[in-house]
């Protein structure tokens, strides 16, 4: 076992890490959220990755993504991320994808059978595309949800895609997900904390983005830690607990479903 993991073997047990060290993962979207999710998968001692992103770094992501630095404009996303992981474990089988999620690339990307796929895109219909093909193909999937306009770490939960509340991106992937086949069985990692409308602003449309909410430097992190605890701890056989969805909000869906009728 390489020394780097001593303190993790002390957590997992030798086993655990040998597990993980051959674990392949994939990782798609490496901005607030998966940029720290795919560092901290890679730290946690998996042997083999696989990190799409076809985006470059733009000034304001410096706020909140790992790869961002005031020296690295324009330059791609997944080139520092592939460099920034090859540094912590030089042994890393690292398969680096440098495009934007298209309906055939993902089918191509999702060929292969992973222990796990992560979805860090923070933009629906590239989501859904990612969702539907693993989904259909059996993969095992954690799945982040909307971190903009919330400030609050304490707040987030895990639960099954179709159980998430009180959080708008999550119900546009729950509506257009069912339509295109998903049901129950992905993992979602959201926000209970209500956000902040007012931090909402307007963009040009590009790469699927037609609005985007303000965001702060510890939040996407924080989701990004939390999906990646997820796929470490269903990897290893550790529990996951899930948030019930509240009885009284399943009672609203009723009858606005009955109202409808």
């Amino acid at each position: 076992m390489p020394a780097w993991l001593s303190r993790s073997e002390l957590l997992v047990g030798k086993e655990g890490i040998d597990q993980l060290q051959n674990a392949h993962v994939l990782v798609v979207g490496l901005g607030g959220v998966g940029s720290f999710a795919a560092e901290f998968i890679c730290r946690s001692g998996v042997g083999e990755m696989t990190i799409v992103d076809g985006d470059v770094v733009d000034p304001t992501n410096r706020n909140r993504q790992l790869p961002a630095l005031a020296t690295n404009h324009g330059e791609s996303k997944a080139e520092i991320m592939a460099e920034r992981l090859l540094a912590i474990n030089p042994e890393l089988k690292l398969h680096v994808v440098k495009e934007f999620l298209t309906p055939d690339k993902c089918k191509e990307i999702l060929e292969t059978k992973y222990s796990y796929v992560m979805d860090c895109i923070d933009s629906v219909t590239p989501k859904l595309t990612l969702l539907s093909t693993a989904y259909a193909s059996g993969q095992r999937i954690v799945s982040s949800m909307g971190a903009g306009g919330k400030l609050d770490p304490t707040k987030l939960r895990v639960t099954d895609l179709f159980d998430t509340y009180e959080c708008l991106f999550a119900h546009y992937v729950r509506k257009r997900g069912k339509k295109m086949g998903i049901e129950k069985g992905i993992k979602a990692v959201f926000s209970i904390e209500p956000v902040m409308k007012e931090s909402l602003i307007l963009t040009d449309g590009s790469n699927f983005k037609r609005s985007a909410y303000g965001t702060i430097s510890y939040l996407p992190a924080a989701f990004g830690g939390v999906c990646a605890s997820v796929v470490i701890r269903d990897l290893l056989g550790y529990p996951v607990e899930m948030t019930k969805r509240p009885s009284n909000i399943r009672r609203k869906t009723a009858l606005r479903s009955k109202t409808k009728e």
